[in-house]
């Protein structure tokens, strides 16, 4: 699933590939979608390519391949992602504690995390105080560190966090992504658990934290 922004990206250098047989310039990119400045094309790429809709080919210069185009079933809107924390103790089973399912935030390139909602129960003892919330991963930047596709993870709320946390990092107040997070000077790394993708840096006044990782649920 797409964001607005990506599906229209996507829908651009298709076009131009198919007029003009070669892709648009990241300039070209940036006026077409209304953008300030090409780092957030730079961040829109990334995730078209980490989703398998195109891929950027080798030792040639403006040089993108469209592999696939979304489902004709029209773009959803871009949510900011603004949990509603909490959680309650379920009534048929006292072990068991129920927190809102905020839907799929990418383990990848930052995109904006689906604002979802709906409640699992989890056991109680995998959280302490405080409010936590659910989020099922999607992608596979975080694999080294145990986090895979198709997970969901348990977070808990805060706005700080030590270096080496693993979080849920709000860049821009649009783009929320599972990260560890090194503090670097005035700058914000967010780093993934995998060799294939870059650490994503940012000036602090760009991220804001949401939350820890405090524990995982799989399903085999």
């Amino acid at each position: 699933m797409l964001t607005k922004k990506q599906r229209d990206l996507l829908m651009f250098i298709n076009e131009r590939i198919h007029e003009n047989g070669v892709s648009p310039s990241f300039d070209e990119m940036k006026d077409a979608l209304d953008l300030k400045s090409k780092s957030g094309i730079h961040r829109l790429i990334s995730a078209l390519e980490e989703r398998g809709f195109i891929r950027r080919l080798p030792h040639r210069a403006r040089a993108l391949e469209v592999l696939r185009l979304p489902d004709q079933d029209g773009p959803r809107e871009e949510n900011i992602f603004r949990p509603d924390f909490g959680a309650a103790v379920t009534e048929d089973n006292p072990n068991t504690v129920d927190i809102p399912l905020h839907g799929r935030i990418a383990a990848g390139t930052p995109i904006e995390a689906l604002e979802q909602y709906e409640n699992i129960s989890i056991p109680a003892s995998m959280i302490g105080g405080g409010s936590h919330y659910a989020l099922e991963i999607d992608g596979d930047s975080m694999v080294e560190a145990g986090i895979l596709d198709g997970d969901t993870v348990v977070i808990r709320r805060c706005d700080t966090a030590d270096n080496g946390a693993i979080v849920v990092a709000l860049v821009d107040e649009q783009e929320a992504t599972l990260k560890t997070l090194r503090k670097k000077g005035p700058d914000i790394e967010l780093e993934p658990a995998n060799r294939d993708y870059q650490t994503q840096i940012y000036p602090a006044d760009r991220v804001r934290i949401q939350g820890r990782l405090v524990g995982l649920l799989r399903q085999y």
